[in-house]
């Protein structure tokens, strides 16, 4: 066989094989002695081949190339109307629906919507392939751990990396470019399954979050769209299978003050800051209204009020579920008129192609409804550059298989590990663990050498994987017993094994936890303690080790470890998350000190009596006495807890101070819009009626590190606002990440936002900024703020 044949064949059959793979293959003395730039490119000639062709505005296609839609020099506006005007309704109807069909009249091919990138290209969803030439692609730590770093710079460089992977996987024909992703849905129950795919319980946190995520994700080339991001599932969706409730059953009972408190503050922050390019409506209903049939909230709220630049698409089969499983409308035609007046603009699902067409014949519908909801999603096909002709000519048209799993990505991924593992517990200290002292180290635990379960749910496929018996394996000895078989831990066969092996370590490492069988989609927890006799084995093994006992916790959700915690013999608890690709070499940097711990809890760990007789289906926030029901979050539960929001350790200790802060801010009225009681009442005034736009708090803050050990300092600040029925015991107001060598300062400069930040909801969901004293808290550190307004008008108490 001619050598370039042979060559070709070997890149076809094993397309991810490095040069040095080819030729140790090709097993001819002449074909391995070929040079390798000529090896090279053949390669490259080989990968041209596989490129993807353009979706629309094919070069070579004359005929169509030259229509109106496809001149990149018209706006975007006029180039999706002309589309339009061409496309018959048998067509427009193809395209409401995520498999999207091709116009071959007009030479537009089929388009795959579905795709997910929640913390790395995921292969859920069939817009994404792996094999061939992109074998896998990085893996960052599950969302839930990620949070923990409180790091907005490290959320949005993540999505930079994310979306580098995802066009060259377009570029290469193994993925499209709308993502839906991130899920930014509040972290309400810990029992929810689904909880680790979020930013944690706080609506602050998970709104930067989102916004930061995305930013990273769509890139900053003004209207144009690297990739199309999407936040979902609005809204006020945290329910999978409880207790015989599933999400397609639910109906969320919320009043208007949680809404917008909580639910909603998200969404808003993901469309208003981030420009996020798409938001998904969520399976359940909210106050008897599906959400994807809800004009109030798609229209009225996304589009109306937040100023969408963007589509909204449905949960997958949501508006088929609406109308098969709620039985919300009489006949589907009716449910896919509702679902596009109320301004869904793609179903993922086949509803919409089947129905919608009848739905205008029988006038329950009007065509001009249906392009509206096409001029959404072609405008970001467009932004996104596919009707613009050759991929490799545009914009990220270079990036390819040399771009995904690059060490620089996989080294990111490894960091954002390391910085979102939490320091639970360290009694005396027992960490960092020694180089000279603990050189035998016994590695037990289900988790212990884990690898798939470190990337959690909605993953795709790592590049490689360190687990923790790996990393740990880097800096001493292992001896290594599982203890359990799995998670699950049903017997105690392999105790024996484990307990030996402590008594043989200079320390003992447990690594612990849940994976996705204990908690997933439609996967709700029944409590939250450790799963089986994981417990037993835990101060079993405490009890035999020689040396220090360190416990290690794989989770998304909670976990209450009160018997750890409160155990002499177990000297530290760390939190990892599900700690990504990268996971096990970040708990050993942590356990032996060569990262300090730095990670805070973005949600609260509650006790197990928490959620005895605490339904998952009641959706109110605040606590109630009346009905003896504790709340909900840090912002609003006054009971016990095994670790609270935001608690965290680190191997230094960090001191606050003040530099400067304002005693006194002016809330300038909108003389336009404020009159009386209408603005100020209960001594509170409506946000509506403020000129908010630079209406900010500045600090100055100073961060003393007072240990022998260089730290990345976590600055967490709270307000209390003035006392009131509506107020939250306290709320996250700002965070900042900030880098102290040992025995040195740094300064922060913080900014509040006072109309955002330190404002508060009433119970007819009007958000108001309470006048009087705002109690700023820094770690142990308390500043008063006295808000009040420039115009006292009428108060009314």
């Amino acid at each position: 066989m001619p050598y370039i044949l042979l060559l070709f064949q070997y890149h076809y059959k094993y397309p991810h094989w490095s040069v040095s793979q080819m030729k140790t293959g090709i097993a001819t003395t002449t074909m391995a002695s070929l040079p390798q730039t000529i090896i090279l490119f053949l390669l490259l000639l080989g990968a041209f081949a596989q490129a993807r062709d353009p979706f629309a505005c094919d070069s070579k296609d004359a005929k169509t190339s030259s229509l109106p839609f496809c001149k990149v020099s018209m706006p975007i506006p006029n180039r999706v109307t002309d589309l339009l005007g061409r496309l018959t309704m048998q067509e427009k109807v193809r395209l409401l629906v995520n498999n999207a069909a091709a116009v071959p009249r007009l030479g537009i091919k089929g388009y795959e919507w579905w795709s997910e990138a929640l913390h790395g290209v995921s292969n859920v969803g069939p817009g994404t392939k792996f094999g061939g030439a992109f074998p896998g692609a990085t893996s960052f730590p599950q969302v839930i751990t990620t949070a923990a770093s409180f790091n907005a710079t490290l959320w949005e460089a993540i999505g930079r990396v994310v979306s580098d992977e995802a066009r060259a996987m377009y570029n290469g024909g193994a993925a499209g470019l709308t993502y839906w992703s991130p899920n930014v849905n509040i972290f309400r129950d810990p029992r929810w399954g689904r909880g680790q795919e979020t930013p944690g319980e706080d609506p602050v946190l998970a709104g930067t979050y989102a916004a930061s995520y995305v930013k990273g994700l769509q890139g900053n080339n003004g209207d144009r769209l690297k990739v199309a991001a999407c936040c979902k599932h609005f809204t006020a969706y945290d329910i999978d299978n409880w207790n015989g409730v599933d999400r397609f059953h639910f109906n969320a009972k919320v009043s208007k003050q949680d809404i917008e408190d909580t639910f909603d503050v998200p969404f808003k922050m993901c469309v208003q800051d981030g420009n996020v390019a798409s938001v998904m409506c969520s399976y359940n209903q909210v106050n008897g209204v599906p959400t994807c049939a809800d004009p109030n909230l798609l229209k009225r709220t996304i589009r109306g009020q937040w100023n969408l630049n963007g589509y909204i698409v449905s949960d997958c089969d949501s508006v088929g579920v609406f109308y098969n499983t709620q039985h919300y409308t009489s006949t589907p035609e009716e449910a896919a008129a509702d679902a596009i007046k109320a301004g869904l603009d793609l179903d993922c699902g086949p509803f919409l192609a089947q129905y919608t067409e009848n739905a205008v014949t029988r006038g329950l519908l009007k065509e001009a409804d249906v392009n509206s909801a096409l001029a959404n999603t072609l405008t970001v096909q467009m932004r996104l550059g596919m009707f613009d002709g050759e991929p490799s000519a545009q914009p990220f048209g270079n990036l390819g298989p040399k771009d995904v799993c690059t060490p620089a990505h996989q080294e990111l991924a490894l960091e954002a590990a390391r910085q979102g593992i939490v320091l639970l517990n360290n009694r005396g200290p027992s960490l960092p663990l020694s180089h000279l002292s603990h050189r035998t180290v016994a590695v037990i635990g289900p988790n212990s050498n884990a690898t798939v379960t470190m990337i959690g749910n909605y993953a795709g496929v790592a590049c490689a994987y360190t687990s923790p018996l790996q990393g740990i394996g880097n800096y001493a000895k292992t001896i290594h017993q599982m203890g359990c078989a799995d998670v699950a831990c049903n017997d105690g066969k392999l105790f024996s094994g484990a307990i030996n092996a402590a008594r043989q370590a200079d320390a003992t490492v447990l690594i612990m936890g849940l994976d996705q069988s204990i908690e997933a989609e439609f996967r709700d927890r029944t409590g939250l303690l450790l799963p089986g006799r994981q417990q037993e084995l835990v101060s079993k093994v405490a009890m035999a080790s020689k040396g220090p006992t360190i416990l290690v916790l794989m989770s998304g959700g909670p976990i209450d470890v009160s018997f750890a915690k409160n155990d002499p013999r177990i000297g530290a608890i760390l939190w990892a998350g599900y700690p990504g690709q990268a996971g096990g070499a970040a708990i050993a940097d942590v356990l032996y000190g060569t990262t300090n711990a730095e990670g805070k809890l973005p949600m609260t760990w509650y006790p197990q009596e928490y959620v005895s007789n605490l339904p998952m289906t009641d959706m109110a926030m605040r606590s109630s006495p009346n009905r003896n029901y504790p709340g909900r979050t840090y912002k609003f539960y006054k009971g016990p807890v095994v670790y609270p929001f935001g608690h965290g350790l680190s191997y230094t200790n960090f001191v606050h101070t003040i530099a400067s802060a304002p005693k006194v801010v002016t809330v300038p009225l909108d003389g336009h819009r404020h009159s009386g009681n209408a603005t100020i009442s209960g001594k509170a005034i409506k946000v509506n009626h403020v000129r908010c736009n630079k209406l900010s708090v500045g600090l100055q803050v100073d961060v003393k590190n007072t240990g022998s050990k260089d730290g990345t300092h976590t600055m967490l600040v709270f307000s209390k606002p003035p006392a009131g029925h509506w107020a939250p015991q306290k709320q996250l107001v700002a965070f900042a990440k900030v880098h102290v060598p040992a025995r040195s300062q740094r300064r922060v400069g913080i900014n509040i936002h006072v109309c955002k930040f330190l404002s508060v909801v009433d119970r007819s969901g009007v958000r108001r900024i309470p006048t009087g004293v705002h109690n700023l808290h820094i770690g142990g550190v308390k500043h008063s703020l006295s808000l009040q307004p420039a115009t006292l008008g009428v108060i009314k108490s």
